[in-house]
């Protein structure tokens, strides 16, 4: 039996007539969810993948090693899905130059990301009165997302009030046309009770339809993709599936960006809500492992060169107090180190020099003044899939 996961309302778009989308509320029913015994062998592999994240997380001596790198990760990568041009590399350089640098436009929409999501999580792990998971959380979202970058002046922070579409030179040949403007208060309310409603669904198939459910919505002008995605994020913490945004999820839909919008659009012309699922799944187990992966690679870097360090007699403490700090600032100047470490010129400059010369650091500009230190090995595994 064919499941029906929405209704078409005809509507006028630039002078055009159009069949607006107005998906029906979560769950699928008419018939409800039905997984095959692979797709089920998925969600418990990727429940498992989870767990053993979570854990890799907790076993290792600081977790905002992880949470630093795998957030801006996942912020590059999303940006890269909606056509920004900018790497890991280029974000960690405009955060080497300091609060004096003024970022390029593509790497500010990363920073906004950045800063959107710091915000949400704050507000959700407030005990005084912050925000929940909701959609007035979203709308601060996507106004921190959208602020100064392009597509700023398309109401940030603000639920559309015109009709948008979905890829096409206009309405009339668009692959995708979501629900009239007057139709999306109602759409997102249903969304917000689904985010906190209780049913037999374990929470990471919840996590999935929820994702979809706020695509097919599309409730802003522009950013839709971006909030969507960090919503994933903040989803599995607010189910308490991670306790910290370890997982990079956008990699997964980068890697297969065309059935990504497939099974996106299969849900809203056949309700095959099954084979997203599945997809949605086998992404989350898959990136799960690779971030685990990364991890014990990252730690055990870090713990081997941390040896190196310690073996040389005339070792500094200074030197040693850097090397500390350098999984949360993989590249450098003598500028930051200052700062870092609320020290002298000279005494960051030896610093530096100290693990240069045990090969930790590795000087990149060429240049003779304001010279950038790049911790290397430790930026070639986190910035694996963040290249254009």
């Amino acid at each position: 039996m064919k499941r029906t996961t929405g209704q078409y309302e005809r509507t006028s778009v630039a002078g055009e007539e159009v069949a607006a989308f107005i998906p029906h509320p979560l769950p699928p029913v008419h018939p409800v969810l039905s997984l095959t015994d692979e797709q089920l062998e998925l969600l418990r592999r990727a429940e498992a993948s989870l767990r053993r994240l979570d854990l890799a997380g907790e076993m290792v001596p600081s977790l905002d090693w992880f949470v630093y790198g795998f957030v801006r990760k996942e912020a590059v990568v999303s940006s890269q899905i909606e056509g920004t041009q900018a790497t890991l590399t280029d974000l960690l350089a405009h955060e080497a130059g300091g609060s004096q640098s003024a970022a390029r436009p593509d790497v500010q929409e990363v920073c906004n990301y950045l800063d959107a999501v710091r915000f949400a999580r704050e507000e959700m792990g407030r005990k005084d009165g912050g925000l929940p998971l909701s959609v007035r959380l979203l709308n601060q979202v996507h106004a921190r997302l959208m602020h100064g970058v392009r597509g700023g002046e398309k109401l940030p922070g603000e639920i559309r009030r015109s009709q948008n579409w979905i890829g096409g030179t206009r309405p009339g040949n668009a692959a995708f046309v979501p629900p009239p403007p007057q139709r999306v208060p109602e759409a997102l309310s249903a969304l917000e009770k689904y985010m906190h409603a209780e049913d037999d669904l374990p929470p990471l198939l919840r996590i999935g339809l929820l994702h979809v459910q706020f695509e097919s919505i599309h409730p802003y002008l522009d950013g839709n993709g971006r909030v969507g995605r960090l919503m994933i994020a903040l989803l599995l913490e607010h189910s308490a599936l991670l306790s910290a945004p370890l997982l990079y999820l956008s990699l997964f839909f980068k890697r297969h960006r065309d059935e990504y919008y497939r099974r996106l659009s299969a849900v809203r012309t056949d309700g095959d809500w099954e084979g997203w699922l599945g997809f949605f799944l086998d992404g989350v187990g898959t990136v799960a492992e690779e971030a685990i992966d990364s991890a014990r690679e990252l730690f055990a870097l870090v713990t081997r060169d941390r040896g190196r360090m310690l073996a040389v007699p005339d070792g500094s403490m200074m030197a040693a107090r850097l090397f500390e700090r350098l999984p949360e600032h993989p590249m450098l100047t003598v500028a930051n180190i200052m700062e870092l470490l609320d020290t002298t010129r000279p005494t960051a400059t030896k610093a530096v020099h100290a693990l240069v010369n045990v090969g930790v650091l590795t000087e990149t500009s060429g240049r003779k003044r304001d010279r950038t230190f790049v911790y290397t090995e430790y930026l070639n595994v986190l910035k694996t899939g963040t290249e254009l």
